[in-house]
């Protein structure tokens, strides 16, 4: 989302919209280009830029909750500095403390969905008025072209006659929320029906979750239809999305769920939860099917339906243009301008 947002301002400077920015990041290793320095890890270093870039600046806008700390800093000094803050999901799903709530009060914030956007409110008593909705959006020129995936094809021996389902997460004890166990729990009974159905969990495992899922996955007798990818490069998970019939993530804790418009994109049916960020990704079910999140039967319903009634091609076509008409890069710039410049 921020790589995205850069590219905004990078735009917005190429049209002289914006004299020049600067963006500063704790934990980059590297210095991108000359309007982009990575601190290393260095809290001291990168608290102290923070403080000196902000002092010449017009807007502070920060990426994080974690960073409103430097604008209350920076508002003492200078008191009409325009302040944005992005509101993800679950950092602001909860109530936070009495000084936050005083302060996201007298700033702007931007959530990424109308769902964060509620749970803000609900949580903090944030004012309506003080909380727009910005969505994610799909990188810029983002491939939607078909690509060659011999490379998944073959070292898990796929064929076009089978059925594959797909989720794309960090597999983290942390985040149980994203509902892969509750997909392979489905998976269980629809291979009863769908022998050659295959599902893939993609994405880095932490140890703990890694052996709670695996074991889920022997209990069940799954060792050859449910895997484990692990980590894999940018271009592995686009031949993937390309491979699947089905993206599966019926989470419950999606600030908005980029990753549905990235399946979407690449032509995959799409099963999520329909109670969080997750619907203003599919437009509340315009794109996709939306089931609750905890209930098992739902999901195992939900793919079910899609599987027995698989999307025409022009269908998929369509979907692909909307997500493009919705949430491409190029409307995204027109919302930031919205925001921005109003």
């Amino acid at each position: 989302m921020c790589r995205n947002f850069l590219q905004v301002l990078d735009a917005f400077k190429t049209s002289r919209k914006i004299k020049n920015y600067r963006s500063l990041s704790l934990h980059d290793t590297i210095d991108i280009n000359q309007h982009h320095t990575g601190f290393h890890g260095s809290k001291i270093r990168y608290g102290l830029s923070v403080l000196k870039q902000s002092f010449t600046a017009d807007t502070i806008i920060l990426s994080h909750i974690h960073l409103l700390i430097f604008a209350k800093l920076i508002r003492k000094w200078y008191p009409r500095k325009r302040v944005i803050l992005f509101a993800h999901g679950i950092e602001v799903w909860k109530p936070l403390s009495k000084w936050k709530q005083a302060f996201l009060n007298e700033i702007e914030i931007w959530a990424v969905s109308q769902y964060t956007a509620t749970q803000l409110q609900q949580y903090n008593q944030i004012s309506q008025n003080n909380i727009k909705v910005l969505n994610n959006c799909l990188p810029k020129d983002y491939n939607t072209l078909p690509v060659d995936s011999h490379a998944v094809s073959q070292q898990y021996h796929l064929t076009k006659e089978q059925h594959i389902i797909l989720t794309v997460c960090r597999v983290s004890s942390s985040e149980k929320y994203k509902g892969y166990d509750l997909v392979i729990l489905a998976v269980k009974d629809l291979v009863k029906l769908y022998p050659n159905l295959k599902y893939f969990i993609v994405g880095k495992a932490d140890e703990m979750e890694q052996a709670r899922i695996l074991k889920l996955i022997e209990d069940c007798n799954l060792q050859d239809h449910v895997f484990l990818t692990g980590y894999v490069p940018d271009h592995l998970i686009q031949e993937f999305y390309q491979v699947a019939d089905i993206f599966a993530m019926p989470s419950k804790g999606e600030g908005f769920g980029l990753v549905f418009l990235e399946a979407i994109a690449n032509r995959c049916r799409v099963l999520a939860g329909n109670s969080d960020g997750s619907r203003d990704a599919l437009l509340n079910g315009e794109m996709g099917l939306l089931v609750d999140p905890e209930d098992g039967d739902a999901i195992y319903q939900g793919l079910l339906q899609l599987l027995k009634q698989p999307f025409s091609t022009e269908v998929l076509l369509e979907s692909q243009v909307k997500v493009k008409k919705h949430f491409g890069f190029e409307r995204y710039v027109e919302q930031v301008k919205e925001l921005l410049f109003k």
